[in-house]
């Protein structure tokens, strides 16, 4: 997911930040749509708002995190917009030894952060968006699992986010949607950050109790961070990789920690 931002950032000067993120959703829709043909009929009412409010919560996170990475570094903007998932496992929580990892994370995500002083305030706030979305998406996505078999209900979310967001993005997109090259390496950053990710998401949330998800999300800044690295030369200081340091030993310790719950959740 990460390096699907890191690309997309790189292409900021060409392409607006929400019409990379519609082209993340139209491809994450036509590949989902075509591979697992959602049944639509016989739906209750309570299917279609978990499924309609997934999609917009899915639009809103990814949308919101696009424009925050637009105006500060990547790595940043993700470990802002962590606070999102770490205060919900925070409120999750019903074990000690629970809140020590998300303590743990938060001391990585504070770690990321602490030698950036200069920070756009609009990026800023558009991190802190993402990360309510983000919130969101981890407790919708839980939800539309176990409505929707397989990924049906996360194929109609995108379908969702890019109906929505189509107009915009092809306004302020104009003639870089005509250019294969963009449209190909939208399709590439779509599955890359969208296809792939969410749906191992969506599996993974069926079996994984939505506290140890949160915790285990604390990777996202480290891998952050680590793509900006690589891809956009946004390089790591000796405090970040400290914060990449404590924000994996929180999610080996939440994974190794909450063996017993995973063998008993439904």
């Amino acid at each position: 997911m990460q390096f699907g931002a890191s690309l997309a950032k790189a292409l900021f000067d060409e392409v607006p930040p929400t019409t990379m993120v519609w082209l993340r959703l139209v491809t994450s829709a036509v590949v989902l749509l075509a591979l697992v043909r959602p049944r639509l009929t016989g739906r209750t009412r309570a299917d279609w708002t978990v499924a309609l409010t997934f999609g917009v919560a899915l639009l809103a996170m990814n949308w919101a995190i696009y424009q925050s990475f637009a105006r500060i570094p990547l790595g940043i903007a993700v470990t802002i917009e962590f606070l999102g998932p770490l205060l919900l496992a925070v409120a999750m929580s019903r074990r000690l030894r629970d809140l020590g990892w998300v303590a743990l994370a938060a001391a990585g995500v504070a770690l990321l952060g602490l030698e950036r002083v200069d920070l756009d305030p609009v990026g800023v706030a558009y991190a802190l968006l993402a990360g309510a979305a983000w919130a969101a998406y981890i407790l919708l996505s839980a939800r539309t699992g176990r409505r929707w078999e397989g990924l049906s209900g996360l194929a109609v979310a995108s379908a969702v986010g890019a109906v929505v967001l189509a107009v915009p993005a092809v306004v302020l997109g104009g003639s870089a949607l005509l250019e294969p090259r963009i449209v190909l390496i939208g399709v590439a950053i779509g599955l890359l950050s969208s296809v792939i990710p969410y749906s191992c998401e969506l599996i993974a949330l069926r079996v994984l109790p939505e506290r140890v998800f949160s915790v285990l999300m604390s990777l996202e800044p480290a891998a952050a961070a680590l793509a900006a690295a690589l891809v956009l030369r946004e390089l790591l200081s000796p405090v970040q990789l400290l914060a990449v340091a404590c924000v994996v030993a929180a999610s080996i310790g939440a994974t190794r920690g909450s063996r017993a719950s995973l063998e008993v959740h439904p």
